[in-house]
């Protein structure tokens, strides 16, 4: 038995899969990101451990014999958070997301003072990487940069709590801004241009290697069996490929949870900064990816229920009832800024359009549209890229969503394909790696496809609606600039 644990930004996921790669039973807790300030967003670390811990009582509760067999443990997780430790492993300040953009100054600066490293580290600097947040760290709290011991990534911390042991992975590490991608190390010149220590960098692994087992006292705390094997486990866009089995060059897919990323596997390191693609190491040795990242998503979604007074599940129904395609209500669904195409962490959701007779269906329709028009400009960018892509796998909490599907396949023209369990990628992903590292078995053998569960094909009709609403889209955002740096 193998268990896969999942720490995104809005809930962490666990998965038992059997010996036969069928899931066994699923447990997930809930949180959400801190605001502290207008475009801030941490979580304390140890929210997450809570989290995992409660997850796990779920899962036995659920299926106590499962549980008290798992062999080995991988783990997926939100990428580019930076967790910061002193020398005995404790957090100093709560941990800087992903989708934070206090560092825009500092990305900025990288940008202008050091244009060859973009090349090197994947991707232009943008302020929800790891090395930009050091350098506002060393700028804005020196008293919390002086006494690092380390830092790590969201489910590093995770896995440092049940081992002991710091590390990570390639593909959480190409997420920092600060890993020589095609030579798979840490970069001596990113540390330095970020004025962070390279001290502080945690051993690398490739995520399907076995990096520890589990601790006495943490098996005593999960209650879990002690001495079973930990995987370095990855990033959650990595993992969700392993979930998919998308691991060979030109394999694609869609994470549609709180952000979104569309991502294709390479077989080699194929950098297009200047097209804000990102180019990173996958969680299996010798394979890359390329991504185009957005920090919108199906928290879009769940943001318009927080407002109407519903639940995401409940507005999607309602906008799914009688769709007929776009309409002259749009939503900018850039609530965190945007990475993918735009760079623009000053960017922010805009509903535009809106009459007596605007209904939450209505409101719901534009804001889901909104995510799948930003797919559109995601594809763009990979295509200038020469990541050529026609047919996506849908994961993500997102991908329960037929409507969704229908729009993202109008939207970019891509074949979308939906498959059993995709909610859960990341997490499967995980229990994959976690499988590989304890039985040491060829990937290819392990990270196949799951069963499809439906496809759906653009519609001729839909598409054409999508291409006009498009224009609309861009002009609208471009009208708003300004108004979205005046505020900034």
């Amino acid at each position: 038995m193998f268990l896969g644990l999942d720490c995104g930004t809005s809930g962490l996921k666990a998965l038992l899969v059997d010996e036969r790669g069928g899931a066994v039973a699923s447990a997930s807790r809930a949180y959400l990101p801190d605001r502290p300030r207008p475009g801030w967003s941490e979580q304390n670390p140890d929210v997450w451990r809570a989290a995992m811990a409660g997850a796990i009582t779920d899962l036995r509760a659920a299926a106590p014999e499962a549980v008290g067999a798992v062999k080995a443990i991988g783990f997926s997780g939100q990428m580019h958070g930076a967790v910061l430790l002193d020398a005995a492993d404790r957090p100093l300040r709560p941990a800087i997301l992903h989708n934070d953009g206090r560092a825009h100054a500092e990305a900025a600066d990288l940008a202008r003072e050091h244009p060859r490293l973009a090349a090197v580290v994947g991707v232009k600097p943008m302020p929800g990487f790891t090395g930009p947040k050091l350098l506002w760290l060393a700028r804005h709290e020196p008293e919390i940069r002086s006494r690092i011991g380390c830092v790590l990534a969201p489910k590093d911390y995770l896995r440092l709590a049940l081992t002991g042991e710091r590390g990570t992975d390639m593909s959480d590490a190409a997420g920092q801004w600060l890993l020589d991608e095609a030579q798979r190390r840490w970069s001596p010149e990113a540390f330095a241009a970020c004025r962070a220590d390279a001290a502080w960098a945690p051993r690398l692994h490739e995520g399907s290697d076995a990096v520890g087992s589990l601790r006495r006292a943490a098996a005593e705390d999960f209650r879990l069996p002690a001495g079973a094997i930990v995987a370095a486990g990855g990033g959650d866009a990595a993992v969700g490929a392993i979930g998919l089995g998308a691991i060979a060059a030109g394999e694609a897919f869609i994470s549609l949870g709180t952000a979104t990323q569309l991502v294709v596997a390479t077989e080699r390191y194929l950098a297009a900064p200047e097209r804000l693609v990102h180019s990173f190491a996958h969680a299996l040795p010798s394979r890359w990816y390329a991504m185009a990242a957005m920090l919108n998503g199906a928290g879009a979604l769940a943001f318009a229920a927080r407002l109407v007074g519903s639940s995401p599940e409940a507005l999607e129904r309602e906008a799914a009832d009688s769709y007929l395609g776009p309409a002259e209500l749009m939503f900018l669904p850039y609530l965190s800024g945007e990475r993918t195409p735009l760079d623009d962490p000053d960017a922010r959701g805009v509903l535009f359009g809106m009459t007596e007779t605007t209904s939450r269906a209505d409101v719901a329709r534009a804001v889901m549209e909104g995510v799948a028009l930003t797919l559109a400009e995601a594809r763009d960018c990979l295509c200038a890229a020469s990541a050529s892509v026609g047919r996506v796998s849908l994961i993500g909490g997102g991908a329960k969503s037929a409507l969704w599907a229908r729009m993202i396949a109008a939207a970019t023209g891509f074949t979308v394909v939906r498959r059993k369990g995709g909610e859960t990628g990341p997490a499967f992903g995980a229990a994959r790696l976690a499988r590989l590292a304890a039985t040491g078995e060829a990937p290819g053998e392990v990270c196949r496809p799951p069963e499809v569960a439906d496809v759906t094909e653009p519609d001729p009709r839909l598409a054409e609606a999508f291409a006009r609403q498009r224009e609309r889209f861009k002009a609208l955002y471009s009208a708003v600039k300004p108004e979205f740096q005046r505020r900034g």
